[in-house]
């Protein structure tokens, strides 16, 4: 493993996340956020809880770089990054399928979060692919 561009990837993928969330949350799903408020805390409760939602962020980036590093980057290709993003959003839908059969979220919304989760993970993983290097080989043996 690549410590130094370990963290580098961890911090990016991070930032990835901040980035799409918002934008996917933030500004494309906003509407229906109003429509459907009687299911969320209030934006002084949601302020409260920035910090929890932050380190769920980051806990998520962290995940995603040290699998992709330790399971897939020694012979990653483009098309592996993305075959990875894709089963990560996948992998992370099934909580969203989840969620909707426990809690009265409207359909569309639970078929948007999976779109754009899917979609989300997938930059993600092109993203790791272009950020992370595996420790270069001396020898035949990683540093």
């Amino acid at each position: 493993m690549n410590p130094k561009r370990l963290v580098i990837a961890i911090i990016a993928v991070f930032l990835g996340i901040w980035v799409t969330d918002f934008l996917i949350h933030g500004l494309w799903l906003q509407d229906t956020y109003k429509a459907t408020m009687s299911l969320w805390r209030t934006e002084k409760e949601m302020q409260g809880h920035m910090g929890w939602l932050m380190l769920g962020q980051f806990l998520a980036a962290a995940t995603f770089v040290v699998l992709w590093a330790r399971g897939f980057a020694e012979k990653a290709c483009i098309v592996c990054a993305v075959m990875y993003g894709l089963f990560m959003g996948l992998f992370h839908s099934a909580n969203t399928l989840i969620t909707y059969a426990v809690q009265p979220l409207p359909g569309d919304l639970a078929v948007k979060w999976i779109v754009a989760g899917v979609a989300q993970a997938v930059l993600l993983g092109l993203l790791v692919f272009f950020v992370y290097k595996p420790a270069p080989k001396v020898n035949g043996a990683a540093e």
